[in-house]
């Protein structure tokens, strides 16, 4: 399983930690062709529409063969914040 994991890394085809709502299949597949989540969620309602059923077994599928982003998270631009002294 380790092979397809590094497959999928390779071709940027990773389960995104933010954005995420269920998996992370969809921030992880809009990313990878440039939408946002939502128009990426948006297209997968819209092909349940015209081939109904097959969607609900890719998905289950992609969330088994996409691995997890493991890059770090970058911090916000801008100052840091100010804490309180003691």
């Amino acid at each position: 399983m380790g092979s397809i994991h590094d497959l999928f890394r390779r071709q940027g085809l990773t389960r995104q930690r933010e954005g995420r709502i269920l998996g992370g299949v969809f921030a992880g597949l809009g990313r990878r062709i440039g939408l946002e989540p939502w128009p990426a969620r948006l297209l997968f309602i819209l092909l349940l529409l015209v081939l109904p059923g097959t969607q609900l077994l890719i998905y289950p599928v992609l969330w088994l063969l996409m691995p997890l982003d493991e890059s770090p998270k970058t911090m916000p631009a801008g100052p840091a914040p100010a804490w309180p002294a003691p």
